[in-house]
C-alpha cells in the first residue's frame, strides 16, 4: 500500500510536531521537578510560584517547543482529516516512554510498555486506514445568484 503525498506530508509534519511536544513535556517536567512540589495554600504562595516558574529557562524552552507543536498542528489541520491527524498525536506516548528514562531517570514498567505499544498499534491502524478525498474536494461549490 502506497500512501498519497498528502499523507506522507502529514506524517512528516506530525513526527516533527510530536517530537517538539515530547521534548517540551520533558523540559517542563525537569523544570517543575527542580522547583519542587506545587502547593496552592495561599495567594502569596501562588504568586511567588508564578514568578519562580516564569523565570525558569526550561519552562520557556518548553513553551517554545509547545508553540512549535501548535503551529505544526494548525498547519496539518488546515488540510488533513482530523480523524486521521488526531490519533497521530498519540505518538507522544511512545516517544515519552522511550525518553523518560534517559532524561528523567524514570522506569517504565512492563504494564506501561504494554499499554504504550497498544497505543502504537492503534496509530499504525489509523495510518493504514483508507484515504478520503481532501475536505476541500468534498465541499459543494457555493451557489451563485444569477
Amino acid at each position: 500500500m502506497r500512501l498519497p503525498a498528502r499523507r506522507i506530508k502529514t506524517l512528516v509534519l506530525m513526527l516533527w510536531a510530536m517530537a517538539a511536544c515530547t521534548f517540551g513535556d520533558i523540559l517542563l517536567a525537569q523544570a517543575m521537578k527542580s522547583l519542587g512540589e506545587v502547593r496552592f495554600e495561599s495567594l502569596p504562595q501562588v504568586l511567588d510560584l508564578g514568578i519562580l516558574v516564569f523565570t525558569t529557562a526550561r519552562v520557556w524552552m518548553a513553551i517554545g517547543l509547545f508553540a512549535v507543536f501548535f503551529f505544526l498542528w494548525m498547519t496539518v489541520l488546515s488540510y488533513e482529516d482530523l480523524s486521521f491527524a488526531l490519533p497521530l498525536t498519540a505518538l507522544t506516548y511512545l516517544f515519552n516512554a522511550l525518553l523518560v528514562g534517559p532524561f528523567l531517570g524514570e522506569v517504565v514498567s512492563p504494564l506501561r510498555w504494554a499499554g504504550t505499544l497498544l497505543i502504537g498499534v492503534g496509530v499504525v491502524l489509523v495510518t493504514a486506514s483508507g484515504t478520503h478525498p481532501p475536505i476541500a474536494e468534498q465541499r459543494p461549490e457555493p451557489a451563485t445568484d444569477p
